[in-house]
């Protein structure tokens, strides 16, 4: 008998991006007000310390903190890397070097950008000063990255942290973060069988050989056990809806009117629930314990969606352990 060869491992490229909105206060709405006019606050401690950037509480005594200082625009470098292979919007589009410095005044590193010529011009101990940009808008960007200084203190700011009221015109009050992540993903050989009996409009799972548990989709390993697992099973396809929620914020490029109903779905034959979301209800009518099975779109690799089958509600008793 001849074995079915197993389909091969897939790869893909993945991004994961969101924009993070936060609203600044008092401490933080004065240090990105500061950089759009090309000034560089801190806050002092109880203790004297004056922490650059600075924060609201204190992180040893977990104490408010308000009192504002100005630092100067030079500094000196603590630690470094080189990052010959800067990625997109990083602060320099050629080769330059990670750095923490300690501006004139402050007790603590700010972490930003060297322009340097190579890994052999920087050093701990060098002097260097704010490269401002030319637009500022009042964040952390508005330095474009910090240059090699020769002198000690420049634009005539004093060693010395003096003190500030933090108060500018037309004050930052929240900015918008993006974040983003580019890596590739490999799903494994459990995860790739998975993937392509989906294709196929098959449910597989595999069983832990140690507690015969199925787990939907596999892992390769029991999460209980610890142990390898490679005896697959056919679960489903129609399932049980444990818990769920109602999803009333529209996400970005994805085409699904809210409010919808993201659920856990425990497919017959599995230990472990799965995610799907549900359709064909009204989302005020979907349950725990409400039966569902998959649909595909046309051409689909997976389901789309799950729907009601129009059986009975599933006793609370038979999915109690799938919560």
């Amino acid at each position: 008998m001849t074995a079915t060869p197993a389909p091969e491992v897939l790869r893909a490229p993945l991004v994961v991006e969101f924009p993070f909105t936060r609203s600044l206060g008092p401490v933080q709405s004065a240090f990105l007000t500061g950089l759009r006019e090309r000034t560089v606050l801190g806050v002092r401690t109880s203790a004297g310390r004056v922490l650059v950037p600075p924060v609201e509480y204190d992180p040893v005594t977990a104490d408010e903190l308000r009192e504002l200082v100005e630092v100067g625009t030079t500094g000196t470098v603590t630690t470094w890397a080189w990052n010959p292979a800067p990625r997109p919007d990083q602060p320099l589009a050629t080769p330059f070097a990670w750095v923490l410095v300690r501006l004139d005044g402050a007790d603590t590193a700010l972490l930003h950008a060297l322009d340097a010529p190579g890994p052999e011009a920087v050093r701990t101990g060098l002097r260097v000063r704010i490269r401002w940009a030319a637009e500022r808008t009042g964040a952390i960007t508005d330095i474009a990255c910090f240059e090699p200084y020769e002198g000690l203190h420049g634009n005539g700011t004093a060693a010395e942290a003096a003190p500030h009221s933090g108060e500018f015109a037309d004050p930052v009050s929240g900015i918008v973060a993006p974040a983003r992540l580019e890596y590739s993903y490999s799903p494994g050989r459990a995860q790739t069988r998975y993937l392509a009996a989906l294709a196929d409009r098959r449910m597989v799972g595999e069983r832990c050989p140690s507690c015969r548990k199925v787990y939907v989709p596999p892992r390769g390993a029991c999460p209980t056990c610890g142990v390898a697992t490679a005896e697959q099973v056919g679960t489903g396809p129609r399932g049980t809806v444990t818990t769920f929620c109602i999803v009333n914020i529209k996400a970005k490029n994805l085409d699904i009117e809210v409010p919808y109903v993201y659920a856990h779905i425990a497919l017959d034959g599995a230990d472990l629930a799965l995610h799907g979301r549900i359709a064909g209800i009204p989302y005020d009518q979907v349950r725990m314990g409400l039966r569902v099975e998959p649909v595909w779109t046309e051409g689909g690799r997976y389901p789309d969606h799950y729907r009601p089958t129009g059986e009975p509600d599933a006793d609370y008793d038979t999915y109690k352990e799938l919560l």
